[in-house]
């Protein structure tokens, strides 16, 4: 996929200028252009005058011929997205020159990583996906647990380079690239109306397609294909949340109501309301969507939308690749729904389940009156 020259002037531009800590006023100013001009210039919509762009050199201390780079696009990239991006050429522009750079830093200081999955051989069948998971977490020795620091696993264990890079685009979550040439790498749409639950489960979601789509990957071919994007996202739910694991947890929270119980669950594995919705329909749950956005819309005064997400993650939960200013804060942080209590609640489900218990007892223990009791008890998924 070409890239034309006032392409990647501007994105020579946006780079050094970040590089320099300098805002778009600052480099205008230092250039002797306005800020409209400069900022034209850096967006690719006009083309500079050679006098023009030897001011724009001078004033970032490089070369004009250092603008004039073509930044090396990603030899064999996955790039699908529900909308048609008109960013499209400059993302790509954008993430070689990234990673040409990650992959000069790593001989720079000679610290390659191998790739541990340079040989996994993808299991067949229609069951592939949730299997190949499970293969991935065995190889990595990660046992039942939940995944801390999704960017960590990613880059010291795994051997894949993660960028996360802000695109202001809500159709557009990340793509990856193969293991040859600069790759393999994984890039995250970081920009801050995507939620970090979303960033995460989009890792995972890429790693699935480098591990199960390793000959789909065509940087000029822009169509989603829905078998392997159900693919991917079957990969990405059973890595983040392995069944057993599951299973456990949501036991543990039967005594809850059904809001509570999927936002307690969906923040012990970091993931979306919608992740732990999706598992739970797949189980059989009967009608689990709509009664979970009922107790929402109760419970938040409103109707969800799909960009929302109660009792979101902050971009800490991403991991060691998405670094935040420290604030004094705990290693976690928590939510109210981290604090419902479980066990106590559990028991008394059982108890009501298997008979043991009268709905006045519940209520008389739990210290609420019966109506309340009961609504309780019709909430329990």
């Amino acid at each position: 996929m070409a890239i034309s020259p006032t392409a990647d002037i501007g994105a020579n531009l946006q780079r050094l200028r970040g590089m320099r800590g300098l805002t778009q006023e600052a480099a205008a100013e230092a250039a002797g252009l306005s800020r409209a001009a400069y900022r034209n210039v850096e967006a690719g919509l006009s083309e500079p005058r050679a006098s023009t762009l030897v001011a724009l050199a001078k004033a970032l201390g490089v070369s004009p011929a250092d603008l004039l780079l073509p930044a090396p696009a990603p030899p064999r990239a996955r790039f699908r997205s529900k909308l048609r991006l008109k960013d499209r050429p400059r993302i790509l522009h954008d993430v070689g020159r990234e990673l040409d750079d990650y992959a000069s830093l790593e001989l720079l200081v000679d610290e390659p990583r191998p790739y541990l999955f340079a040989d996994f051989n993808a299991p067949q069948g229609p069951d592939r996906a949730r299997k190949a998971a499970e293969l991935v977490r065995k190889q990595l020795h990660l046992g039942d647990d939940p995944i801390f620091d999704i960017s960590g696993l990613l880059e010291d264990k795994v051997g894949i380079k993660v960028l996360w890079l802000e695109i202001a685009s809500e159709g557009f979550f990340g793509l990856s690239v193969a293991e040859d040439g600069s790759g393999p790498a994984i890039v995250v749409n970081s920009w801050d109306r995507i939620s970090v639950e979303r960033q995460i489960f989009t890792a995972a979601h890429e790693l699935g397609h480098l591990l199960l789509h390793r000959d789909e990957f065509n940087p000029d071919e822009i169509a989603e294909h829905v078998d392997a994007e159900r693919e991917a996202d079957v990969f990405a739910a059973y890595l983040l949340m392995p069944e057993p694991r599951f299973t456990k947890e949501w036991q543990e929270v039967l005594g809850l109501p059904l809001f509570d119980a999927v936002m307690k669950v969906k923040r012990i594995f970091r993931v979306s309301y919608r992740t732990v919705l999706h598992r739970l329909d797949e189980e059989g749950i009967k009608d689990v969507w709509r009664r979970f956005m009922a107790q929402a819309k109760m419970r938040l005064g409103r109707s969800l939308t799909r960009t929302d997400e109660p009792d979101p993650l902050t971009p800490a939960a991403r991991g060691t690749a998405a670094p935040e200013p420290l604030r004094g804060r705990e290693p976690y942080e928590l939510a109210p729904s981290d604090f419902d209590p479980d066990r106590r609640m559990r028991l008394i489900r059982r108890a009501l389940d298997e008979r043991r218990m009268s709905l006045s007892r519940a209520a008389e223990i739990l210290g609420i009156d019966l109506r309340k009791m009961r609504d309780l008890h019709q909430s329990w998924a």
